[in-house]
């Protein structure tokens, strides 16, 4: 028997001090109410109830089983309720997992906006350029950049993900502007050292790309990079994102823009659910407004 029904059915019984009367609340015979609590007392060992042909009580152990199983049903409906709350109403903490550059430079400022929307909901954002495990590390939902793998996730597509190549006023005045692909084998380069070897500042070319020499810096952080060309260090190659108030500012002069990289797709990802809960489906829409496709 189900034995969250059978304490259940031992208070009703406790409290009415009937059989008949608690077997007339869960519409069972007398007999099938009998019978739950002569299982509760086979899996205890124990009588709950001292029964004489006019009336029951309870017994010593009786009292104190009734007073834990009062609890432990108060505790299941406050389960019950909280989840059927996070259900209705945005709730609870989402863990969020971002690309570095376009979490900080732009998802941070949205999920700003969300939680002043959401005052019930706290986010965790993780900036990591590495693919996460969603199901496996908590994660309620990720910004992928790139082709997705077919994971049984639900991906909703974002603005594609578009590179840059800039350098400071400074260092063309030095170094000179390159015009094609090939100029910058006599230009100073910025690495970004995630990139292999096969895809080091490959360009939109329709011939064999020319890869410049190796860089006198690197880094595996877009931000340095940036700094670095702001400072007159080089030629940088990073993400519209991290680069375009810099151009807009004349901070940074846009290079080679007919040979730039095919902008890559950008979707966020997360569990798919028959019943997402509020929290989700509320944030999933509002990136959404904010990045849609």
């Amino acid at each position: 028997m189900d034995k969250l029904r059978s304490m259940e059915i031992f208070v009703a019984v406790a409290d009415s001090g009937s059989f008949t009367a608690a077997a007339a609340a869960f519409d069972l015979s007398p007999v099938m109410v009998g019978k739950h609590i002569r299982a509760l007392e086979e899996r205890l060992g124990a009588r709950l109830l001292a029964r004489t042909t006019r009336r029951q009580h309870l017994t010593e152990i009786g009292r104190q089983y009734l007073e834990r199983c009062r609890q432990i049903l108060a505790d299941i409906r406050a389960a019950e309720s909280g989840a059927e709350a996070m259900r209705t109403v945005p709730r609870g903490t989402l863990k969020v997992s971002a690309p570095v550059s376009f979490g900080g430079h732009r998802m941070a400022g949205v999920i700003a906006d969300y939680l002043a929307a959401h005052p019930e909901v706290s986010v965790d954002l993780n900036l990591d350029d590495r693919v996460v495990d969603l199901v496996e590390e908590g994660y309620d939902a990720a910004v992928r950049i790139g082709e997705l793998r077919d994971s049984g996730l639900v991906a909703r597509p974002l603005l594609p993900y578009r590179m840059m190549i800039c350098a400071s006023p400074d260092y063309l005045a030095r170094a000179g502007t390159p015009r094609t692909p090939g100029d910058l084998k006599a230009h100073q380069c910025l690495d970004f050292v995630h990139w292999n070897k096969r895809v080091r500042w490959r360009l939109n070319e329709p011939l064999e790309p020319t890869a410049p020499p190796e860089s006198r810096f690197r880094s595996n952080n877009g931000q340095a990079l940036r700094m670095a060309a702001l400072r007159g260090h080089g030629i940088v190659m990073q993400t519209e994102i991290l680069l375009a108030e810099d151009v807009a500012a004349g901070r940074l002069v846009p290079l080679l823009e007919a040979y730039l990289p095919a902008p890559r797709p950008m979707h966020l990802v997360y569990p798919r659910d028959r019943q997402a809960t509020p929290k989700l489906t509320t944030f999933a829409s509002f990136m959404l407004a904010r990045f849609g496709a």
